[in-house]
């Protein structure tokens, strides 16, 4: 949504302008959100959070009754989310993996790792048997999809040439190392394959169901037994419709449908922006406004180097404008003349640009801004340090449900 929770706003207008901008989380909403799609999932079907997507600990906390575990992609994460969430499972993925970290993995007892190579398979092997202890393995494939299948995706991970997974070339020489003896302390344990972001429930649908068919198919081939087989997250968040959802009840269904039909199977998600994104807003105060060749431009505290979302995605941000009456200043108050601006921030560069078009009749100098959608991949993949600005405050509002 673009409008703020009552408690945002309230909090929005509350901030002095020095404190601005900052980041507001409201937890009972992610709390709200994350049981609905809790509840949208079927029995038996796991719900990790990947938290790449915001590792707030407020966010890590707030989730923590709603998800059976979380998924880390980095030594960081590793060491940071038990901070938060203490005992809870963990899923180690991502490429690139350096044998400290997968040391580090081994000695913090992490539940599952996805391997991403053969190279992966072999240093893990040898990490564990070092270290005395199993490792429980999913393999993540980059597997072959039509282009029509990932044709609405914003991002593609799989499908094709990626950095990302075992090739499927290679996976039966991965599951031969993993079952014929020479790792006895590596226990394969499934298929891990997060191919493409940003698909609608329909879409998503259908890259599990070819994910578990495959995962079936490798299994018989093998003559081996799978208990699990992650389908990654990707669920779609449209920030240029942000009162629209993903059909989690949809996909939830399905989902029941590949579990029954596939009861040899733990089924197991592990979305991020599409849980976390909803609950923040990056609130901040307008500077200026002024005309430029026949265009208008509201200049606000901060911008893209504390919300890099709209930069790195190529949009606009949705937004709110909070009117505020009071101008302490003695000169005169900057306002807009015409119906629609564009926002940007303070930075020394043209890309410095949160959103256009807005519609912004009468938007003064000393207004506030609320950008939503802001709860995931905002302030931390941000590059904070670009001219030295002051960072953000960060507020975590928490209310009973």
């Amino acid at each position: 949504m673009t409008a703020p929770t009552l408690a945002v706003r309230e909090r929005v207008l509350s901030l002095p302008a020095a404190e601005l901008p900052a980041y507001v989380y409201d937890l009972a909403a992610l709390r709200a959100h994350a049981a609905r799609v809790r509840a949208a999932l079927p029995a038996g079907v796991e719900l990790y959070y990947a938290a790449k997507a915001n590792p707030e600990p407020g966010l890590l906390t707030a989730l923590a009754p709603y998800v059976e575990g979380y998924e880390v992609s980095s030594g960081g994460e590793l060491a940071h989310v038990p901070r938060a969430v203490p005992g809870r499972p963990l899923a180690f993925g991502g490429p690139g993996k350096t044998p400290a970290e997968t040391a580090a993995a081994l000695a913090a007892g992490v539940d599952r790792f996805h391997v991403e190579s053969l190279h992966e398979v072999r240093v893990l092997a040898e990490l564990a048997r070092r270290a005395g202890t199993r490792a429980a393995v999913l393999l993540r494939v980059n597997l072959p999809l039509p282009a029509e299948r990932l044709a609405g995706s914003s991002l593609a991970m799989g499908g094709g040439p990626t950095p990302f997974g075992l090739d499927p070339a290679d996976v039966d020489t991965a599951v031969r190392l993993l079952t014929d003896g020479s790792a006895p302390h590596l226990e394969l344990r499934g298929v891990h394959a997060h191919l493409a972001s940003g698909l609608d429930a329909p879409a998503q649908a259908a890259v599990a169901g070819t994910v578990v068919t495959w995962a079936a198919g490798l299994a018989a081939r093998h003559r081996v037994r799978l208990a699990e087989v992650t389908v990654g997250g990707g669920m779609a968040v449209d920030y240029a419709a942000p009162d629209t959802r993903f059909d989690w009840a949809a996909y939830g269904k399905e989902l029941g449908r590949l579990a029954e039909a596939h009861p040899e199977f733990t089924l197991r998600i592990e979305p991020g922006r599409a849980l976390t994104a909803y609950c923040g807003w990056y609130a901040t105060e307008v500077l200026d406004v002024k005309r430029s060749h026949g265009e208008e431009f509201a200049v606000v505290r901060g911008g893209t180097h504390h919300l890099r979302t709209p930069a790195t995605k190529a949009h606009d941000q949705p937004c709110a404008l909070l009117p505020v009456d009071d101008w302490p200043h003695p000169w005169p108050r900057p306002a807009a003349t015409g119906e629609r601006l564009t926002l940007t921030g303070q930075l020394c560069t043209p890309k410095d640009v949160l959103a256009r078009g807005v519609p912004a009749p009468g938007l003064r100098a000393g207004d506030r801004v609320a950008f939503c959608l802001a709860g995931a991949y905002a302030w931390n993949i941000s590059h904070h340090d670009f001219l030295m600005h002051p960072r953000p405050g960060f507020h975590f509002l928490d209310r009973p449900l």
